[in-house]
């Protein structure tokens, strides 16, 4: 099957590329009758219009870049779902890319995509934060990026973050106040912001209420379920299961309630649990988890309306959109009171 250009339509009617250019924009100076012309005559060849000459005449390719750290946690995939509906609302198609929490395959990933001439990107960085002289570069030649949960304070760059000191110390000082002694924080990587700024809440809470430093711990875990067995497997073995756990999100904190269960502890009546970053797991596992919800859709979309903005006028300034959330609490933090 012949695929036509239209040049073969211009030398069909005689007329030259730029007339049927402008029929099939749409452009004002050319006539209805030679337009119409045109266009039936490019049905009946079956001349089909090529999607990224059009994009690359228009200096954009209408696709928009997101990458991100994993999928294994359902926060990242709601996050690609929003940013895929808002840009899918203005015209946008969106190409997604994982790094498996690896600096070198995020690199890739967002080379690639820039190769592929997105018109922006979307980035969630990995653990190290090691790519970040790549992306200032990119910035500095006036490219549009935006990060997004994870952040690196060096990088002149839009963020849209949440504020995880705030409710990081919401969420420990609520098992605090359920009357928990010897609470210990199970944090994510070191390298992470998000791992900081909630080990930075949790700190903060114990100072404010005076929780002498041989109560609490800060155990550095991870991010997955099997880490969180990990770490109560060996406190366990050495005899040092605490009061009540806060942990960096719902999947260690899923692993941490596994192992306890497992191994005959009741939650909460002896040892409480309290996650963060909300998944709908949470709500099916027995006890219900308490957890600390991020408004995932409002984040994406912010991220996504920073990200046009900059597309359409390079020059817009830069911000940071702090947002907050809401910690849901549920049985598996809640002592029972006794009459």
């Amino acid at each position: 099957m012949k695929h036509y250009t239209i040049k073969d339509i211009a030398k069909k009617l005689n007329v030259s590329i730029s007339t049927v250019s402008r029929a099939f924009n749409d452009k004002y100076d050319i006539k209805k009758e030679t337009k119409d012309l045109i266009l039936k005559t490019a049905e009946e060849m079956g001349y089909i219009p090529n999607p990224m000459a059009k994009k690359l005449s228009q200096k954009r390719s209408l696709n928009i870049g997101v990458v991100v750290p994993e999928f294994i946690n359902e926060y990242y995939s709601e996050i690609v779902i929003a940013i895929q509906e808002f840009f899918r609302s203005k015209g946008y198609q969106v190409l997604v890319m994982q790094s498996d929490e690896d600096e070198t395959q995020e690199l890739t990933n967002a080379q690639t995509l820039i190769h592929n001439m997105v018109d922006g990107l979307i980035v969630a960085p990995t653990a190290g934060y090691k790519n970040m002289q790549y992306y200032q570069s990119r910035i500095k030649e006036g490219y549009p990026l935006v990060f997004l949960n994870r952040i690196e304070e060096s990088v002149p760059v839009s963020k849209v973050v949440f504020n995880n000191t705030k409710w990081s110390f919401f969420a420990t000082e609520h098992l605090i106040r359920q009357g928990y002694q010897k609470i210990y924080h199970l944090s994510g990587y070191k390298d992470l912001s998000v791992t900081n700024e909630r080990v930075e809440g949790f700190k903060k809470a114990m100072d404010k209420n005076n929780i002498q430093k041989e109560n609490y711990k800060i155990i550095e875990t991870g991010l997955l379920a099997e880490e969180g067995m990990e770490v109560v497997e060996g406190l366990m073995f050495h005899h040092d299961i605490p009061d009540a756990f806060f942990c960096v999100n719902d999947m260690v904190a899923i692993g941490v309630m596994k192992k306890l269960k497992d191994n005959g502890y009741r939650i909460p009546e002896d040892v409480a649990v309290v996650g963060f970053t909300e998944t709908r797991i949470a709500k099916l596992i027995i006890p219900q988890l308490t957890s600390v919800k991020q408004p995932t859709f409002e984040m994406a979309k912010k991220a996504g309306e920073i990200l046009l903005k900059r597309i359409t006028n390079p020059s817009a300034e830069i911000e940071t959109q702090i947002f907050n959330g809401e910690l849901n609490v549920r049985k598996s933090s809640v002592r029972e009171v006794s009459n």
